[in-house]
């Protein structure tokens, strides 16, 4: 009776240390899948505000800028990037992830919208295409950053579309940039 009572306790015991080891294993389960979603809702930041940024400059150069060229390069602009921006929203939501909806004050986009704001004509034109040639470069280097860092495979494959599209972008800024250099 007394072999009974102790195996008893053990078995009891180890119970008792698998439940705990478990539990353990669940909290530190846990921390990762909030630090996931945390660096996950960080790059999606990211990509929301240069979005934005690209719509709000983009709509600023069909009222302010003259070159044909640069306001066919700013429609392409503004319906890629809208329709990002709509699949971003979409996955964000997915994910249970909020993003802005529109750009800080503070946010880089918004202090290039003032200056852009304050020129009109082919002066808006050049600074508008020296800015999206230089912006889509960094836009590049960001969405490579997002499909390298997040640790969700839908975010990642987002941000790896997101790379070719914003590549074509940049070379055809490039060409307008070089185009627009050559007759000055």
């Amino acid at each position: 009776m007394k072999k009974i009572f102790n195996l008893s306790k053990i078995i009891l015991f180890a119970g008792l240390v698998l439940l705990t080891m478990n539990s353990c294993k669940n909290e530190t389960k846990n921390s990762k899948d909030v630090a996931s979603v945390k660096k996950d809702s960080t790059l999606l930041h990211a990509a929301t505000s240069i979005k934005l940024s690209e719509i709000q400059i983009g709509k600023l150069e069909l009222m302010n800028g003259s070159s044909e060229d640069v306001k066919k390069f700013a429609e392409t602009l503004l319906a890629d990037h809208k329709k990002s921006l709509n699949d971003l929203k979409m996955l964000a939501i997915d994910k249970t992830i909020t993003i802005p909806t529109s750009v800080s004050v503070n946010d880089e986009g918004s202090k290039e919208y003032d200056s852009l704001n304050k020129i009109s004509g082919a002066d808006f034109d050049k600074k508008f295409i020296d800015m999206m040639t230089e912006g889509h470069n960094e836009a590049v280097d960001k969405m490579t950053q997002i499909s390298k860092e997040a640790t969700d495979d839908d975010i990642k494959e987002w941000a790896s579309e997101q790379i070719v599209l914003l590549t074509n972008h940049y070379k055809e800024a490039k060409k307008l940039q070089q185009k627009m250099d050559s007759n000055t």
